[in-house]
């Protein structure tokens, strides 16, 4: 597994730096619960692909969403039905967990996903989604008027 993450971070052209990161990534993703790993495996058992999911509710639907982070197949196992099969493989699990929907984004240059996620029944979004990396997160000092926020928790036990 951790050689095909670490295909799909140089797909993205994700500088890694720790070489120990990307297979402590998962392996903290799978120990806490917060992720579902597929494999896609080859006719002699070499995994090709994998697809990680994330698990997240929506206000709107008041319901489970999941969010398919990643799904990658290395060029070795391409146009055999890898990418495919995992996709369905999510989004059975997910009709059978009673998920609202699934939700994905994709680089706006990666025609070849895009297609396979339409095939497979995917709509895009009308909505505009926005994104904020944190590094440039302004000084937030001078809200005065949002001194009265509280950090809403569940009653002290």
């Amino acid at each position: 597994m951790g050689e095909l993450f670490r295909g799909y971070l140089d797909f993205y052209e994700v500088e890694v730096v720790d070489e120990e990161r990307p297979r402590a990534y998962l392996e903290e993703r799978v120990r806490n619960g917060e992720s579902l790993i597929l494999l896609a495996e080859d006719g002699a058992g070499e995994a090709v692909g994998f697809a990680q999911v994330y698990r997240t509710f929506s206000s709107l639907s008041m319901a489970p969403v999941w969010v398919l982070s990643d799904l990658f197949v290395a060029p070795g196992g391409r146009r055999t039905g890898a990418g495919r099969a995992l996709l369905r493989d999510v989004l059975e699990r997910a009709r059978a967990e009673g998920v609202a929907g699934v939700q994905l984004e994709t680089g706006y240059d990666n025609h070849v996903a895009q297609g396979l996620y339409e095939a497979e029944g995917f709509e895009r979004d009308p909505y505009h989604i926005y994104f904020h990396g944190l590094k440039d997160l302004k000084d937030l000092k001078d809200l005065k008027d949002l001194k009265d926020l509280k950090d809403l928790k569940g009653p002290k036990e």
